[in-house]
């Protein structure tokens, strides 16, 4: 985690969490919650369903770290910018995009970002 984060709506529950990343996940995790926070410095994050939840209006995303790596759920079904197209495989389910560490060299994070903001909205 960054200092930056103790600017935003990141409470002690989601620092707990970050903490606690394994290692091996931790770079992914900071990758997306870095871009997510970089989009959208104002959003509030806090723990909802046991992982870290950014929320901007009524809008979320969702992002849990798992034995594979990352997962990210919350976007509107059929506006993720194309990021399903483009990485059929690594959706394992209507509302879920798995990430493992050797799949991210293969994702941009413009990629990365047209999916967050397909989930959030405009910043």
């Amino acid at each position: 985690m960054t200092d930056s984060d103790n600017s935003t709506g990141v409470d002690a529950a989601v620092r707990e969490y970050i903490d606690r990343i394994d290692a091996r996940h931790r770079q992914l995790f900071d990758r997306v919650h870095e871009l997510i926070l970089a989009a959208y410095p104002k959003a509030a994050v806090g723990i909802s369903y046991r992982m870290p939840t950014y929320r901007v209006g009524s809008r979320r995303l969702y992002l849990g770290v798992w034995q594979h790596g990352i997962s990210l759920y919350g976007w509107p079904q059929g506006q993720d910018d194309g990021f399903t197209a483009r990485h059929p495989d690594l959706r394992s389910s209507k509302g879920t995009i798995r990430i493992r560490p050797q799949d991210a060299a293969g994702i941009t994070d413009s990629e990365l970002a047209g999916l967050v903001r397909a989930a959030l909205g405009p910043g």
